[in-house]
């Protein structure tokens, strides 16, 4: 078993969720619910898996808030 973390965005000009896999080149896909997205992304995931070995070029760490005043 693979756990991977997917980073997610709301699109606000399309209304669309957006996600991606920071650091795995090609894992990124869109849905317009956050349901239909996990699908989507899962489906991407298993399809770069079995091309390759994936090379990761970054390791996702954490989200960090920044306050401005």
């Amino acid at each position: 078993m693979k756990i991977f973390t997917a980073v997610v965005e709301k699109d606000l000009d399309t209304g669309l969720y957006v996600g991606y896999i920071p650091g795995f080149p090609g894992a990124h896909s869109q849905a317009e619910t956050l349901d239909e997205l996990q699908v989507n992304m899962r489906e991407v995931i298993e399809m770069l898996l079995e091309d390759d070995n994936p090379t990761f070029t970054t390791e996702f760490v954490g989200i960090q808030q920044i306050v401005i005043s």
